[in-house]
């Protein structure tokens, strides 16, 4: 199966070298290109890709506004932010706006590669150590807050979940519970159905934010 991607970049050079780099690869195809914020929401709307690789800073939108913009449409696709600059104040609004991750736009072409990989497959966290720290400092400043629908978790789910929160993958999750990988797959579904999160990035959060795990202290 191909992975469908959708390239948005206010500057061409750099679109035609994420082209470059992804159509490279066997099993990716760039189906679609934009070049500020708005046009990125039109474009992924019109053909509805599987991944959006996303400037985050562009003209006329931005390019969180146009993440939340897509985020919220029905099938939403699965979006990595690019930045020239690695701050944690934009990735922690990136992971709460619901994309998957980030992603330095000086990285090299095999880090790109390996980051759409990771998101399409949504069985691991993209760059977990960056993601759980960022979370877990951000998500400190406030009080948790423990939402109602997390009482519908199962004591498993809510394991699980924690395991999640320390970035790890179903394969290292399996490890720890003693299962088999694809009851860790259907755990992980279960918990981001009934929480209504899009993804792991999102559960990590949800995580931090609900007081499930604390900062400083060990999720397992």
């Amino acid at each position: 199966m191909t992975i469908r991607i959708v390239v948005a970049d206010d500057q061409a050079m750099v679109r035609a070298g994420l082209r470059l780099v992804v159509e490279s690869e066997p099993g990716m195809e760039v189906v679609g290109e934009a070049g500020d914020g708005l046009e990125a929401v039109s474009v992924a709307r019109r053909l509805l890709p599987e991944i959006v690789l996303m400037d985050i800073s562009m003209p006329r939108m931005d390019g969180l506004s146009a993440a939340r913009r897509l985020l919220d449409s029905p099938n939403p696709p699965k979006i990595i932010m690019l930045t020239t600059f690695d701050t944690d104040e934009n990735l922690y609004a990136a992971l709460r706006a619901g994309t998957s991750g980030f992603l330095l736009k000086v990285s090299p072409p095999e880090q790109l590669v390996e980051a759409i990989k990771v998101v399409a497959a949504g069985d691991a966290l993209l760059d977990p150590a960056i993601t759980t720290r960022v979370i877990a400092s951000f998500a400190g400043r406030h009080e948790p807050v423990r939402p109602p629908r997390l009482a519908e978790l199962t004591p498993r789910e809510l394991e699980v979940l924690r395991h999640l929160a320390r970035g790890l993958t179903n394969a290292e999750i399996a490890t720890e519970l003693f299962v088999g990988e694809a009851t860790v797959k259907t755990h992980v579904a279960r918990v981001l159905m009934k929480l209504h999160l899009r993804d792991r990035a999102q559960a990590v959060v949800f995580a931090y934010e609900s007081g499930v795990v604390r900062p400083g202290v060990e999720a397992g």
